[in-house]
């Protein structure tokens, strides 16, 4: 039988069946569905993220989006001779607190949803992840202030050659 002849409305696509597109990014169990596209950013606590952070707060409130801010934390790892543990994370909820203080610091976000999430790793593999998880509408992420990201590569180098929306790197 061909799909012409199962469509209901002959030759039209059936609306009961949901159509998957190849490029539409899998959603991670557990995510939230009301935060569908929101505006993703990056935060470090330097001065170019803090700047991302209130520009973002300001793309979300205008796009009226949910805001969600990235905290990417490098991995933990232990000193070969040692032993000694170098980078040891915060506490999910002392991060989260930080991290509010920062945002209400910076700009005034009465009426924007903000979400907070902690990821561990590569800080551009991990803000494209979550970009892609949450089919946001914009990756906001500050410049790098170092010489030496222009020569050896940066995270928002990274991200505007291979994130799936929108990246915004504010100086």
């Amino acid at each position: 039988m061909d799909q012409a002849e199962s469509s209901p409305l002959g030759g039209q696509p059936d609306p009961r069946q949901r159509r998957v597109h190849r490029n539409e990014p899998a959603r991670r169990p557990g995510t939230d569905a009301k935060l569908d596209h929101p505006v993703v950013v990056g935060y470090d606590g330097s001065p170019s993220s803090r700047n991302a952070l209130a520009y973002a707060a300001g793309v979300s409130r205008r796009l009226s989006r949910p805001l969600v801010i990235v905290h990417v934390a490098p991995g933990v790892y232990c000193e070969p001779l040692t032993g000694q543990v170098i980078g040891a994370p915060r506490a999910r909820a002392e991060t989260e607190r930080w991290v509010r203080a920062e945002l209400a610091e910076v700009c005034d976000c009465s009426g924007v949803e903000v979400r907070v999430i902690m990821r561990h790793g590569n800080a551009a593999r991990e803000l494209s992840t979550a970009a892609d998880e949450l089919s946001a509408d914009a990756l906001v992420i500050g410049a790098p202030r170092q010489r030496w990201h222009h020569v050896a590569g940066s995270v928002p180098g990274w991200l505007a050659r291979h994130a799936r929306c929108p990246v915004i790197v504010v100086p």
